[in-house]
């Protein structure tokens, strides 16, 4: 998805949550890596668990908050150049004061001081989808499935 066309979905009165992903670079590019965009009445911010670690204001080891614009799929190289993957927007929840959405953007800011695995990163999990299905958890009521692709989802099962 382009930046511009996101740009059209924001509804600046509401809260939303948008899930996204993209294709991880090869060699692992049968694997997906997900994030979340939020938007609190305006407000957008994207949050994602990351391989490398940042060292930014907006970053906890990790978790990363706005290292890349909403959209941005994840670097790939390519005979020598770097490019972005596709995104693929895959869910939006979208409400007012006291729905699902705002209970989930507040759920999402909150990350830095409540999501368990911050600090650790591997390959197999904890990962960028071991947090997104983290997220997922809290919600029920959503009954989303991560795609078969999105490796290290399990990894809470196993912890």
């Amino acid at each position: 998805m382009i930046e511009k066309e996101f740009k059209k979905l924001i509804k600046k009165d509401r809260y939303q949550v948008f899930l996204f992903s993209c294709h991880v670079p090869i060699p692992l590019n049968i694997a997906i890596h997900y994030w979340f965009v939020i938007n609190k009445k305006g407000k957008i911010d994207r949050w994602e668990i990351l391989a490398f670690p940042k060292q930014c204001k907006t970053s906890w080891r990790h978790l990363h908050k706005n290292v890349a614009l909403p959209t941005t799929g994840l670097n790939k190289i390519l005979y020598k150049r770097y490019l972005k993957s596709k995104s693929n927007l895959i869910l939006e929840i979208s409400g007012k004061k006291g729905s699902t959405a705002e209970k989930m953007v507040k759920f999402i800011e909150k990350s830095p001081q409540k999501y368990p695995f911050w600090n650790k990163y591997f390959l197999f999990g904890p990962n960028s989808n071991t947090y997104t299905r983290w997220v997922l958890d809290h919600f029920p009521e959503l009954k989303f499935k991560l795609s078969w692709r999105a490796i290290g989802k399990s990894f809470l099962k196993k912890h």
